[in-house]
């Protein structure tokens, strides 16, 4: 599967140097299987319908649509409640 990151995923990580490396730890998780439990992937509504997210933390997640059959791109990342709030 191949990952793209929009500009706002990037910028948003770099802003979290606390905890890039769960992000990287879990993207590599994903690249894996995107369903493993622990990532909780699961389809949101609202501001970001049509697009998923996983668990990076308790409370930070990683928001990402599906560009094609093998491609994902990831759009965010940030708190809970930055995110859905």
């Amino acid at each position: 599967m191949k990952i793209q990151f929009h500009k706002n995923f990037i910028k948003q990580y770099k802003k979290r140097p606390a905890i890039q490396k769960r992000i990287d730890e879990r993207l590599a998780l994903f690249r894996v299987n995107p369903f493993d439990q622990i990532l909780n992937n699961h389809g949101l509504t609202g501001k970001y319908s049509g697009c998923r997210s996983i668990n990076i933390t308790g409370d930070f997640r990683a928001v990402f649509e599906l560009v094609d059959d093998n491609t994902v791109r990831f759009i965010d990342v940030d708190t809970h409640s930055n995110l859905y709030g």
